[in-house]
This record gives structure tokens, C-alpha cells and sequence, in this order.
């Protein structure tokens, strides 16, 4: 993103690709309290799908200490996977969406 305003586009369409892939709806979203992710439209957006909103704290990473591990977690397989597969970093933006479809897939249960 660019720029903060974009959240909500960005969101939507996160959101689409995770529900096309998984055959899941989401049905919770954990945020800070910044700006981009409290507009109106936002919220109505959250509500109108149905998504339960849980807010943390705006600049308070120790409550939001699942998502960093995640991240962290994210970022290893990342580095990872570019360095046994011997590719140059141009290759950064699908090895993290690669590393993020086997984590979220690996939740997945039916």
C-alpha cells in the first residue's frame, strides 16, 4: 500500500483471493486502531460481510503479539525458500504470497 486510504480496497481484495482459495468465509479481523481501519466505510464494509471486529490499541505491538509471530514466522519461510531455491530477491512478492497460501492452508480443516 501506498497509502493508508487503500486499506479497505486492499482488504476487499485479500479478502476475495482467501475466499476463492479456501472455500472459506472470514469471519473475524484483528486491527490496530489507525486511522485506515476505523473509517465508516470500513466498518460498514465489516459489518454488511459479516466479519467480527476485535481492535486493539494504536502503537501497543504487545497486544498484537499473534500477528508478529505470524509475520515473523512469514518472513523465515521467505527468506527460506529464496535461498534454497538460489532466486534474487526480485522474486520476494510471490515467494511471501506462496509462504502465506501454505500457512493459511495448513489451518484449514474439513
Amino acid at each position: 500500500m501506498k497509502h493508508k486510504n487503500e486499506a479497505l480496497n486492499k482488504f476487499r481484495e485479500w479478502k476475495t483471493l482467501v475466499e476463492k482459495q479456501s472455500e472459506r468465509k472470514v469471519k473475524k479481523l484483528r486491527t490496530d486502531n489507525g486511522h485506515e481501519f476505523c473509517s465508516d466505510e470500513f466498518t460498514d464494509f465489516c459489518k454488511k460481510e459479516g466479519i467480527q471486529r476485535h481492535k486493539t490499541v494504536r502503537k501497543t505491538p504487545q497486544q498484537n503479539g499473534l500477528a508478529g509471530r505470524m509475520n515473523r514466522t512469514l518472513l523465515e519461510r521467505v527468506r527460506c525458500m529464496l535461498s534454497n531455491a538460489k532466486l534474487p530477491n526480485q522474486f520476494w512478492a510471490e515467494a511471501v504470497s506462496t509462504a502465506y497460501y501454505l500457512e493459511y492452508m495448513s489451518f484449514i480443516s474439513y
